[in-house]
């Protein structure tokens, strides 16, 4: 029987269900794991480096929550890992994907190192796209589930010297909210997650990123709200959510000026990140 789910609630967990989580080592994709298994969710955490995912586990556990937390270390920019990951992923029952894993590099992209800029596509896109491929089909034959794609506020618009990142979140941008579309009625939710500026709530001198520097502490959103706005968005089954007042507004500008304006303006910004 096909379980359509039409209430503001997130598919529901289940003891053979699971929520696959990439990027879970760090940053968005961590605070979004925790948070779902703060609310129940049994959890496959996916990323390079284990010993986060790790901590994570144990973090839940010792904070009374009784889901099973699986762990893989997998490289999503290497198709023969992903393909491995993928055929694993199509033997569970996954009510929620979250395709969290990206990186972005700064600088002209004729000077850029062209292997490492194929490796970002590979896994800021193509693995976004195979593994939401992957899940899909079992998904709407259940009828109660939920993707977000993480796509970023920089994919509405031309940034020079950022040409790789922007031009594959746009893609998953375009392609996430596609896929809402199409899957009205079906019971699966699709939420772009499209956010500005993310950090920690702190974050030491010493661990600030080039973004960091030139970025104003006042614009940044913290890890934990991003979490839960965007959970909240797609138990709603929001089309887009943007966490944060001022990428909301970084988001209708990036939209609605002309490209004209903001690509001059934004490229001197991000040279200077390429500079640093």
């Amino acid at each position: 029987m096909f379980r359509r789910q039409t209430s503001h609630t997130l598919p529901a967990p289940g003891p053979d269900r699971v929520a696959v989580v990439t990027g879970a080592s760090s940053g968005i994709g961590q605070a979004v794991a925790l948070e779902l298994g703060r609310r129940g969710h049994n959890l496959l955490l996916v990323a390079r480096t284990t010993g986060p995912m790790e901590q994570l586990r144990d973090r839940l556990a010792a904070e009374g929550h009784r889901v099973t937390v699986t762990i893989r270390s997998c490289d999503l920019a290497d198709a023969t890992a992903r393909a491995a990951l993928i055929a694993e992923l199509e033997t569970l029952d996954v009510n929620i994907l979250v395709n969290s894993a990206g990186v972005a590099t700064f600088g002209e992209f004729r000077k850029l190192d062209p292997d490492y800029e194929r490796t970002q596509f590979e896994l800021n896109a193509t693995a976004v796209f195979e593994l939401t491929a992957a899940v899909l089909p079992g998904m709407v034959a259940g009828g109660d589930a939920g993707i977000v794609n993480v796509g970023s506020v920089a994919g509405n618009a031309a940034i020079p010297n950022n040409a790789t990142y922007v031009g594959t979140k746009a893609m998953v941008n375009t392609f996430t909210e596609a896929l809402h579309y199409e899957l009205k009625g079906t019971g699966v939710r699709c939420t772009l997650l499209a956010p500005g500026p993310v950090r920690e709530e702190v974050k030491a001198d010493a661990e600030r990123t080039i973004v960091d520097r030139a970025t104003p502490d006042f614009v940044w959103t913290t890890y934990p709200d991003c979490a839960t706005e965007t959970l909240d968005a797609l138990a709603a089954n929001k089309l887009r959510v943007v966490p944060g007042g001022l990428s909301k507004v970084a988001d209708v500008l990036s939209t609605y000026l002309p490209r004209r304006i903001t690509a001059p303006l934004m490229g001197k910004a991000y040279a200077r990140m390429a500079e640093d």
